[in-house]
């Protein structure tokens, strides 16, 4: 059993920073990435972010890309997303998500809860 926990959410002005942290516990040997989501009211859930656990390769929403960074610690199994220059349109619930195996359709295993950023204009 894989358990996903978010940290980190809150409440920035526009333009601000915020980083959230996701932990990843149980069997987490066997990830190939893990990534981020948002899921604002009102609109369909969307990826932000992912990186492989092997290579750290990483991939971004064309929207946030220069502005958020994703970054992993294998040896903590946890991934982070540093937010920068935010945006009153980057408010949302935030996922960690984390999957065994690529799909082109960003089908992922293990969800977290959420935590909820909201930047203020």
């Amino acid at each position: 059993q894989v358990q996903l926990a978010e940290s980190g959410g809150g409440l920035v002005q526009a333009g601000g920073s915020l980083r959230i942290s996701c932990a990843a516990s149980g069997h987490t040997l066997s990830f190939y990435d893990m990534g981020w989501f948002r899921q604002a009211p009102g609109k369909a859930r969307e990826f932000v972010a992912r990186i492989t656990w092997r290579g750290g390769y990483t991939y971004y929403l064309d929207s946030v890309k220069g502005r958020f960074t994703i970054s992993r610690d294998n040896a903590n199994y946890t991934v982070a997303l540093q937010m920068n220059s935010l945006k009153p349109e980057d408010t949302a619930v935030y996922y960690c998500a984390a999957r065994v195996q690529y799909s082109s359709n960003y089908a992922y295993d293990y969800w977290g809860q959420g935590t909820q950023v909201t930047v203020s204009s």
